[in-house]
Parts: C-alpha cells; sequence; structure tokens
C-alpha cells in the first residue's frame, strides 16, 4: 500500500466518523427507505474514496451530500422505472419538502450551529439572538414580548451579532 492510500483510507475514515448521520439522513429522507438508505450511505462513500484523488478540496461535506444526492436519484429513477406509483399524495409530498434534500440538512445544521452560538452569549443577548436568529421575530415583535423598547432592542440585536461573529471566527 503506498503513503497516498494510506492517507486516503486514513481521510475516508475521518469521513465516514464526521459524516455518515448527514449522509444517512440525506438518502433516507430522498428513498423512504431505511435499508436502501443505509446500501446508498455506504456506496456514496466509496465513491468519495475512488473520487477522492480528483477532488479538489474545496468543500468536502457539501461534495459528500452531492454524492448521496446523486445516488439516491439514480436509485430512485431505477426505481421509477420498475414500478409506477398509483397515488398522486407521492408526487405532492415530494414538492411540499420544499429544496433539495441537500439544503434540507445544511440548512438544519446551520440552525443547530446558530443555536449553540447563542446559547454561548450571554444575558439578554442570548435571548434576542435566538428571537430574532432562530424564530424570525422582527425587532418589534421582540420588544413587545419583552417589554422593552425598540431602539433597545435594536441596539441588542445589533451587539449580539458582534458577538456571534466573534465566535463564528474563533471557531473557523
Amino acid at each position: 500500500m503506498t503513503g497516498q492510500a494510506a492517507c486516503t483510507e486514513s481521510r475516508l475514515a475521518e469521513m465516514i466518523d464526521l459524516y455518515d448521520k448527514l449522509i444517512f439522513s440525506i438518502c433516507y429522507k430522498l428513498t423512504g427507505d431505511y435499508f436502501m438508505a443505509e446500501d446508498l450511505m455506504q456506496e456514496t462513500f466509496l465513491t468519495a474514496y475512488q473520487k477522492y484523488d480528483s477532488f479538489d478540496g474545496a468543500n468536502e461535506k457539501a461534495w459528500l451530500c452531492r454524492i448521496a444526492t446523486n445516488k439516491s436519484i439514480d436509485y430512485l429513477r431505477s426505481a421509477g422505472a420498475r414500478s409506477v406509483p398509483t397515488e398522486d399524495v407521492f408526487f405532492e409530498t415530494r414538492q411540499e419538502q420544499g429544496g433539495s434534500p441537500e439544503e434540507i440538512c445544511l440548512e438544519e445544521e446551520v440552525k443547530r450551529t446558530l443555536a449553540g452560538s447563542c446559547e454561548r452569549l450571554k444575558p439578554p443577548y442570548d435571548e434576542v439572538a435566538r428571537a430574532y436568529y432562530l424564530e424570525e421575530q422582527t425587532p418589534r415583535e421582540i420588544a413587545a414580548r419583552q417589554g422593552k423598547s425598540l431602539k433597545t432592542v435594536q441596539t441588542q440585536i445589533y451587539r449580539a451579532r458582534g458577538m456571534l461573529r466573534s465566535l463564528y471566527m474563533e471557531s473557523r
């Protein structure tokens, strides 16, 4: 085994540890089949291993999510050729999901990260940041709910944004 192959194998093991749940959830949300999602997850990491030399290293998570999405879509196309759905409900639920599975998973991860950062802020900035960024309330709604002036809430949002930016830079 060459040094390059050993490096690729160790990186693959790290990727599996980091992203196995994300990749599985993408495959499962697309296929709706637990066991097929497991198979597609394994195929995703196998493809990543085989193509790792051609990967530019820009955004590993997005790259893996794209492979998983493509594998799942390929599976659905081949399954669709074998059977025809008889209910319109199938198509309605696909449209209602809004966005690709990759986008949905990435959005959920961003929200989890943001929620964790909001928890690290000191009062009252934690509550204001959570209400503004996660619950998507307007400054006027926050002020009314907390019994504060609009200007006070706007100032707290501004300061919370700066604190969140600092936390984000520290984590990078």
